[in-house]
């Protein structure tokens, strides 16, 4: 890939990624309706699992050692397990699926304090700026929400896998960034299936239906979102610096609201558009530093 090629895949990649990231939370609502969270999890890893062993086989990727395979499942069970666990529970406890991406959303202000310590990157007083308007701005979005009951149960599931995608992404780019995409990828998808069916045989009944609505998004979020957009992550995480691929997931709570608009007619108010403004301005100012 020459210069051109690597600018332009640099620029087209968080775009790319953020739109993929979305649509989860919206393709999680349709398989919800259908499925247990935890038993429609287990049926989606193991979908990805067969797909992943066709990509390794083909490309015959080098293995890591004993340790590369204790480290690729430990972060499998962080950024697939905890945190798609916990987003699928809060979605089935009536959260919206709009909504289910705020407290994800709020990942950059973590990571940037944990990446200062833990990775010895620096923030800098502008980043610090930014991190503070975008939660601001989340606030803003989650403004007279409902956060007992029912609800309650969800938003705890969110932020669930709110700490897990934080510290799986912090825990991948110091332990697993040496480990080739394609065999880390398998070892984390096979952990995680077996995390998933575990959690579907201990809580859940295993209650699914075959209909047409659930095969299509079963289908889209095995393969966009568990290979496309996690794929695309772990190549943004090894071509910049943690806080700015953390900072993308503030853009992902208004980009699925817009989507959850249109497809469930999950409605959109003055203050919530200000807050995803806000949002979006945070990105830009967290990312500042790494365009200069």
């Amino acid at each position: 890939m020459n210069h051109n090629q690597d600018q332009l895949a640099a620029r087209a990649a968080p775009v790319l990624f953020v739109l993929l990231w979305s649509t989860g939370f919206i393709g999680t609502k349709y398989v919800i309706n259908n499925a247990d969270p935890l038993t429609y999890l287990a049926i989606r890893m193991a979908v990805v699992v067969g797909l992943m062993a066709i990509i390794a086989g083909i490309a015959r990727p080098k293995w890591p050692d004993r340790a590369g395979i204790a480290h690729s499942a430990v972060a499998g069970i962080l950024v697939h397990g905890f945190y798609l666990g916990g987003t699928a529970i809060a979605i089935a406890h009536s959260i919206p699926a709009g909504l289910s991406a705020l407290i994800p959303g709020l990942q950059p202000i973590l990571t940037s304090t944990i990446a200062n310590r833990w990775l010895g990157e620096k923030v800098t007083p502008l980043q610090w700026g930014g991190l503070l308007l975008g939660l601001g701005g989340v606030a803003l979005i989650l403004h007279n929400r409902p956060m007992t009951g029912e609800a309650g149960l969800g938003w705890i599931a969110s932020v669930v896998s709110l700490i897990s995608i934080t510290l799986g992404t912090l825990y991948q780019r110091r332990y697993c960034n040496h480990i080739d995409w394609r065999a880390g990828n398998l070892v984390q998808y096979v952990a995680v299936t077996i995390f998933f069916t575990f959690g579907a045989f201990l809580f859940e009944d295993r209650v699914v239906h075959w209909t047409r609505e659930f095969v299509l998004a079963l289908a889209w979020l095995a393969v966009a979102l568990s290979i496309g957009s996690i794929g695309l992550l772990y190549w943004l995480i090894r071509h910049a610096a943690a806080t700015s691929v953390a900072s993308l997931f503030y853009l992902v709570p208004a980009v699925t609201a817009l989507m959850a608009y249109l497809l469930f007619g999950e409605k959109l108010d003055a203050v919530a558009i200000t807050g995803m403004a806000m949002c979006a301005g945070a990105v830009f100012v967290v990312n500042r530093r790494f365009g200069t």
